[in-house]
């Protein structure tokens, strides 16, 4: 997508910065933690797509295109580097991986995942979205964009956030109770969504999400 587009740096691109620095393309922003992993050594990552400008604050905002954007920084959701994206003219929210309509979500606790965040920046996404009222109309309403899947409005994000709400505390009571890790696999916690969230097969399972739920509350815990 980089390539597709155009730097903001313009004319001479400033003092002792040229004009075609970036190749022609569009620069990338991500918060911090995104080009500390994909810059650390060791890593595979092609040098042309690492992000070009970066951020650590919660809230990053700028003016283009007539257009008020703000960026807000998720902390330990899908992972520790999500961020959603607000474009406020055009009343449009990119969830990026917050947000998969395909499946469970895929919570990275290696890389600073954890449910207790991807809900946090679930209700996020709600907070900002603005649904079609005193009207309903699926038509209108703030529109979401997810990572994957189908294009949403604030309700279908409320219904995902309360599905992982309800599936954390499943697993923090039979936590409580003092259940073990194949206990509460073996009690399905997640039934009632698996038909249209869950998988066995492929890179994120039913068993994933919710292995990914009890180690998240595993270490809160702690």
């Amino acid at each position: 997508m980089a390539k597709a587009g155009q730097t903001l740096f313009t004319g001479n691109g400033g003092i002792g910065i040229a004009a075609d620095f970036l190749g022609g393309a569009a620069s990338v922003l991500s918060v911090e933690q995104v080009l500390t992993r994909m810059s650390a050594p060791g890593s595979a990552l092609p040098l042309s797509g690492w992000p070009t400008e970066t951020f650590n604050q919660p809230r990053k905002y700028m003016y283009l295109n007539g257009e008020g954007i703000e960026i807000f920084h998720q902390p330990a959701a899908h992972s520790d580097g999500d961020a959603i994206v607000f474009f406020r003219r055009s009343d449009v929210v990119v969830a990026g991986d917050v947000l998969d309509t395909t499946r469970f979500p895929v919570i990275d606790i290696a890389k600073g995942g954890s449910v207790q965040g991807e809900i946090a920046a679930l209700q996020k996404l709600v907070d900002t979205a603005i649904p079609s009222v005193p009207i309903v109309s699926r038509e209108d309403g703030t529109r979401i964009i997810p990572g994957h899947g189908r294009i949403c409005d604030q309700l279908d994000v409320v219904e995902y956030r309360d599905m992982i709400t309800i599936i954390r505390d499943r697993v923090r009571d039979l936590m409580k109770e003092g259940l073990s890790w194949e206990q509460i696999k073996a009690s399905s916690p997640a039934r009632g969504y698996i038909r249209r969230y869950g998988s066995d097969t492929g890179s994120w399972t039913t068993n994933n999400f919710v292995e990914a739920v009890y180690r998240s509350m595993s270490q809160k815990a702690k």
